[in-house]
């Protein structure tokens, strides 16, 4: 792949920031949008924007046909069994909340436990923390090697017969480190236990079959994959979907609705109450078209190729310190320079156009283990190059002059 005439597609990366051209470099927060998505927005709103699945005027026909087909786009492009499957919510968090709320209270008592690990987003820590509190639950912890990944033997250690769920994000946003979430879901499995993916970091960077991987549930953002912002997904096996109760009711969900009781949609619909994230589903769609033009596998070995520059070229700067393995396979680099706080690097950063990250990452259970009260990131996508790189370390070097 060219990422220079991907470049080409990006608007808002041919910008200056305080008179210089602007890298980008937090697409792990928030990926930018091609002109395939902006123009797809646009067009809905100009000449299809209406409710779905309610009216039967062309505009509500029009409607419907492109969030339905934007959902079947998303069961290909996770290789889920069928689009029933598909949920479409609101992100990661609103989907990881939604299995905590409407699967977890069913199958959980006290004394039973839920596996996690410390490298969690917030999104994938504090609802777990929140159900074992109401249900008498253990929350457990898969412990981290030094190099921030985890052993298939500690998770062994870990998930027993009393374990329900588990639950491990697919790439971590703060480590980049990959999880063996295939293996996990067999360990998982042979306990009794149903395995949730939080694939926020993974699904705009590599190819994912959630048949394959063998998850029960698995959650991710369209916004870090080049779609809008306000829409997500959550994968769920139907035998499970189907045995879950809704988390929010009203119109659109509804099968009948008597003065006492009501029945429900069979699924998606069952879990979309109200007016869905009709654009948003519809720029999702648009998105994953783009992605697959390019290929996943092109995009996943492009940024390998950077993820090795980029750690070579930051380790080259001394008294940086870098976190996670060495050994990485995707394009993001988590870091601090010398005793220089994050947010002042990521300051003097963008006084050269250069945008990073610094913060604890929505990871301060992880901030904690590593022994630091935040940390700056720099995260890649397919619209960057090696030149941002050298732009990124040279602007490092010029941070550590700057405080002497």
């Amino acid at each position: 792949m060219n990422a220079e005439l991907i470049r080409e597609q990006f608007p808002i990366l041919h910008q200056e920031i305080n008179g210089h051209p602007l890298v980008y470099l937090d697409s792990a927060a928030t990926s930018q949008k091609p002109r395939a998505v902006l123009d797809a927005l646009k067009h809905y709103y100009e000449w299809e924007n209406s409710n779905v699945h309610r009216g039967v005027h062309t505009l509500g026909s029009r409607a419907t046909d492109a969030y339905e087909g934007a959902r079947e786009k998303v069961a290909r492009f996770i290789g889920a069994a069928r689009t029933q499957e598909i949920i479409f919510t609101r992100g990661t968090t609103t989907s990881l909340n939604m299995v905590a709320s409407a699967y977890g209270p069913a199958v959980l008592q006290e004394g039973d436990e839920i596996v996690i690990t410390p490298m969690e987003h917030h999104s994938n820590l504090i609802p777990w923390q929140q159900l074992a509190i109401r249900t008498g639950a253990a929350l457990k912890y898969i412990p981290l090697q030094p190099d921030g990944n985890i052993a298939l033997e500690d998770a062994e250690k870990t998930i027993t017969d009393r374990t329900k769920i588990v639950s491990i994000a697919h790439v971590s946003n703060v480590l980049g480190v990959v999880n063996p979430v295939k293996e996990l879901a067999e360990i998982a499995h042979r306990h009794g236990a149903v395995m949730v993916v939080d694939g926020a970091q993974s699904t705009p960077h590599m190819k994912v079959n959630v048949q394959e991987l063998d998850c029960d549930f698995y959650a991710f953002s369209g916004h870090k994959m080049c779609a809008p912002t306000g829409i997500g997904v959550l994968y769920g096996k139907k035998h499970l979907l189907e045995s879950m109760e809704p988390i929010e009711f009203g119109g659109e969900m509804i099968d009948d609705v008597g003065l006492y009781e009501s029945t429900w949609k069979e699924l998606p619909w069952k879990f979309e109450g109200g007016t869905p994230i009709i654009a948003g589903a519809i720029g999702l769609g648009a998105a994953i078209d783009f992605l697959q033009e390019i290929g996943m596998d092109a995009i996943h070995q492009h940024e390998t190729k950077l993820a090795k520059y980029a750690t070579a070229k930051l380790s080259e700067i001394e008294g940086l310190t870098l976190y996670g393995p060495r050994e990485r396979e995707v394009g993001l680099l988590t870091f601090n320079l010398q005793d220089i706080h994050p947010h002042d690097v990521a300051t003097v950063l963008d006084a050269s156009g250069v945008a990073i990250r610094a913060g604890h990452h929505c990871c301060q259970p992880l901030m904690r283990w590593l022994e630091a009260s935040a940390t700056a990131r720099a995260s890649l996508y397919l619209y960057n190059t090696e030149q941002d790189i050298d732009r990124l370390a040279e602007a490092l070097v010029q941070t550590k002059e700057y405080f002497g």
